[in-house]
């Protein structure tokens, strides 16, 4: 009876690691980028019963196989973002007093979350310099506006489902837009920041689409390949954040990099897992920064719970124009072939945007 269960768990655990490597881009199969992290918890339990309970017949021997396979590959994906692996972004070493530095805090608030103190308490006790808040109402809008009213500049795009946006700048903007890359429900924002003693930094936050299990993913990977696409050709130093509605290793984030050339501080530091704050079993990196190699790590941090299901994350970098970092890797053909493939099929779609009914 143990066989049989352990040899269940274990084929579950192959199949959830196996399909993410079909190249599909709907929900059913992008879902399992997922779950990497609970499926190597439950092939190691595999093998512990295995070990310690199940005699070592047929049935038990294929279940260890297959969950040793399964942590393997799992593993491939994840341990870029544990310690043991290499840094891509380095520390920074310098005086971060004499330095120039920007703080950035990524907060999605949650529509339906009406714990308003709790963010604008954590805003208060953080004083970041760039303050980006996702799914923002009318009634989040009213509540952090006196909050954000010292702020030199404030960007704010409510809207009623759940692609609000708000960017808050205690430094001058010398140009700001909002935009709907791909979708007319769906808005991002892009800004230049001038920082103290003048060096301008650009600040672009997203929240694309998540993925349905009954829908494709073309409406997310493609606005975030097209931001790719305009971070490789950008010139000034670059901060990309918000939540991307994406794990950190999936096909569609690791191409982004690719092209943009764009680094993750995450990379031989940690998950900083952001999502489900609710549900310690149940959490992955949803919510991201990705930087030019312009800038060194001085802090990142992921914060307290603030009533959403998305922990908000902290960043601090230092400008240092530094050649430390760890370059990254160049694209392919493919890379480029199939995001300007993904975007101009998007481009050419008029529909509205999955996840607007969440909160209802």
């Amino acid at each position: 009876m143990i066989s049989a269960v352990l040899v269940v768990l274990a084929a579950i655990c192959l199949l959830a690691t196996l399909v993410p490597l079909l190249t599909f881009a709907h929900g059913m199969v992008r879902s399992f980028d997922f779950g990497r992290l609970q499926a190597i918890g439950v092939a190691a339990l595999v093998l512990a019963a295995a070990l310690i309970f199940g005699d070592l017949t047929p049935t038990t021997l294929a279940a260890i196989g297959m969950a040793a396979i399964a942590i393997g590959i799992q593993s491939v994906h994840v341990l870029r973002f544990t310690p043991i692996w290499r840094c891509q972004t380095a520390r920074f070493a310098g005086d971060v007093s004499s330095a120039a530095t920007i703080s950035v805090l990524a907060c999605n608030v949650k529509q339906g979350n009406r714990d308003y103190q709790l963010v604008i308490g954590l805003v208060r006790d953080r004083k970041p310099d760039i303050a980006v808040f996702m799914e923002i109402d009318r009634a989040w809008g009213d509540a952090l506006r006196p909050c954000l009213s010292t702020y030199a500049e404030v960007i704010e795009q409510t809207q009623e489902n759940s692609f609000g946006m708000i960017l808050a700048s205690r430094y001058p903007l010398r140009e700001s837009e909002v935009r709907f890359l791909l979708n007319e429900e769906v808005p991002s924002i892009s800004c230049v920041v001038t920082l103290p003693g003048g060096r301008d930094v650009r600040v672009i936050a997203l929240h694309p689409e998540p993925p349905l299990p009954n829908r494709d993913t073309l409406g997310r990977d493609a606005e975030i390949l097209l931001v790719a696409e305009e971070a490789r050709d950008e010139t000034l130093p670059l901060i990309v954040t918000g939540d991307l509605n994406d794990v950190a290793w999936s096909r569609t984030t690791r191409r982004f990099l690719r092209i943009s050339g764009l680094l993750d501080p995450r990379q031989g530091r940690g998950l900083f897992n952001t999502f489900d704050a609710r549900y310690w079993f149940l959490r992955w990196p949803l919510d991201h920064i990705f930087h030019s190699r312009d800038f060194e790590l001085v802090a990142i941090e992921r914060q307290r719970f603030v009533g959403s299901d998305h922990f908000p994350m902290y960043y601090r970098f230092a400008l240092t124009d530094s050649d430390r970092n760890e370059p990254p890797a160049a694209p392919t053909g493919d890379d480029i072939a199939e995001a300007d493939e993904a975007i101009k099929t998007e481009k050419n779609r008029d529909r509205p945007p999955a996840g607007t009914d969440w909160e209802e």
